[in-house]
């Protein structure tokens, strides 16, 4: 490993939180702008070394940097990339410098804390995404709390106080149980293993092993920590009013990756250290995912508010990726849909990224989002049109858009695991067709009933600059698949073949006498 591969993690990991206090501590306004979406830009660039760099044939920990940290209780500064986690980075270092570039010309107080606040963001999210260490993930899953209670609750609407306040009871609550289930893993690795560790590819030998006591238990205080990130239904009801109080940045970063944070959480901790907890409540958790993408279409479709709208588009969408992560075909995770879920992650991102930037387009020039106030803003407005057109479609999963490929390879996999779970699944596809176009024809087309949209002005160039490659990054991963699959297949096929093996060995089959790949030791990546 070269010198740059060594400490390249790093690197993003800690680049935005310098210039985070920087910034904060500069006392002009336009010098702390530049240093902030240069700091952004450079961080997206550094993680493009990992896309470059990153060997798609592997199943091994890539990029891994290790450090002892607190070595007499055995925790340790232990990061990597693989297949699951790569292209959530590098979404995350995408967005930050378009969400800085949105809000280059606010006008209100407290422009720098902002900037601060969302570099500080990024730092939390890519340390979550990349942290192989229980206690490392834990606190950037944490960290990435404050800045979210503090852009809603700032710069938010005239709820905000309510809205980040519940937002912040809901998540510290399900990890708190989360990090007693973590407590009681370290504890008893220490009794297996005859040492204590809080690495994750220790506790993946630990769960390989034979299982772990009272996993049930466990497994459950990790999901609810990740379904009400997500958010799962039922414990979705945060989301709505966080997305609706939120300035447009918070809404953007909120559901381009930190509602990801809950789907990745699922593959990352709880499938791979709980298989056997994992085949016994998958059937509940798909009945649950499935009531959210249907509740969460009919929800939508009622809605009168174009924010409040795309909100709830969220719970439905989020839905199919919980689907497509819990898919289960005998006793093997369908690769099929776990790739696509992993897709459709980025795809929402991306595509839903787009349409809370439109719609705060819209807000900042009328001061609503209420559908009543809009109609024929196609005439006046044609590009901000065409840009809501495209989100529009990719978000209702139309062939040559990434949405088609990731929802196609998740009701795939689901249909061969659950025929029944897939066509009442699909319902929700059809829902989303009719609820997004209905959004698309409220706001563009038919008369202009307002004499003030007559006045409005299509996207300024700021605005084509940040909005442009949200969506043509959208067509490119419907009409260029491959160059995106590639990179996560080996991962997903491992994570599905170690599943398979636990099961095999449980069930008392022979590994040999079965199609199942005994899982590879990954702990051999992060020897020197």
């Amino acid at each position: 490993m070269n010198s740059i591969d060594a400490h390249i993690i790093s690197l993003i990991i800690f680049l935005p939180l310098l210039a985070s206090f920087v910034v904060a501590l500069l006392p002009s306004l336009r010098v702390a702008k530049i240093v902030a979406f240069a700091a952004s830009l450079a961080t997206f660039i550094a993680s493009l070394h990992l896309w470059f760099h990153f060997d798609p044939t592997s199943v091994d920990l890539q990029f891994v940097e290790q450090l002892p940290w607190m070595p007499e209780l055995g925790v340790s500064y232990l990061v990597g990339v693989d297949g699951l986690n790569l292209l959530l980075i590098l979404l995350s270092t995408f967005l930050t410098p378009l969400l800085l570039l949105s809000i280059w010309e606010f006008s209100g107080e407290g422009h720098k804390s902002l900037m601060a606040l969302l570099l500080v963001l990024e730092c939390g999210m890519i340390g979550a995404l990349v942290a192989f260490d229980v206690v490392l993930f834990y606190i950037f899953w944490e960290v990435m709390l404050i800045p979210m209670y503090f852009i809603i609750g700032i710069w938010g609407g005239k709820n905000r106080i309510y809205a980040t306040t519940k937002f912040v009871i809901y998540t510290v609550s399900g990890s708190l149980l989360m990090l007693v289930a973590a407590i009681a893993l370290y504890f008893y690795h220490g009794e297996q293993a005859g040492f204590y560790s809080t690495s994750l590819l220790d506790l993946y030998k630990l769960a390989a092993a034979g299982g772990i006591p009272g996993e049930e238990y466990l497994f459950l205080a990790f999901l609810l920590a990740f379904a009400i990130k997500v958010p799962l239904w039922p414990f979705h009801t945060w989301l709505p009013h966080a997305h609706t109080e939120a300035p447009t940045v918070g809404s953007v970063i909120l559901a381009g990756v930190l509602l990801k944070m809950g789907t990745y959480g699922l593959l990352r901790f709880a499938i791979p250290l709980f298989p056997q907890a994992v085949l016994l409540y998958a059937p509940s958790i798909l009945a649950l995912a499935v009531v959210g993408i249907v509740y969460g279409a009919l929800t939508a479709w009622v809605q009168e508010d174009a924010k409040k709208m795309v909100a709830y588009s969220s719970v439905s969408h989020l839905g199919f990726v919980v689907l497509g992560s819990l898919a289960i075909v005998g006793n093997q995770l369908s690769a099929e849909a776990l790739t696509g879920a992993v897709y459709q992650m980025i795809n929402h991102g991306l595509s839903t990224g787009a349409l809370f930037f439109l719609v705060g387009m819209i807000y900042e020039r009328r001061h609503s989002r209420m559908f009543s106030d809009f109609g024929g803003l196609a005439e006046v407005m044609p590009y901000f049109a065409l840009m809501l057109i495209i989100a529009t479609l990719s978000s209702i999963g139309l062939p040559g858009t990434g949405g088609f490929v990731g929802e196609f390879l998740i009701l795939l996999g689901v249909f061969q695991a659950q025929p029944l779970v897939a066509i009442l699944a699909t319902s929700g596809v059809i829902l989303g067709a009719l609820y997004m176009l209905t959004f698309c024809r409220k706001i563009l087309f038919g008369p202009i009933t307002h004499v003030a949209n007559r006045q409005l002005v299509d996207l300024s160039r700021r605005e084509y600059l940040y909005i442009t490659p949200l969506i043509v990054l959208t067509v490119f991963m419907g009409v260029f698949p491959e160059l995106f699959l590639s990179k996560i297949r080996s991962s997903v096929g491992h994570l599905a073949s170690n599943f398979q093996h636990y099961h095999l060995k449980i069930a008392g089959v022979h590994p040999a006498a079965s199609d199942a790949e005994p899982p590879v030791d990954e702990s051999a990546v992060i020897q020197p």
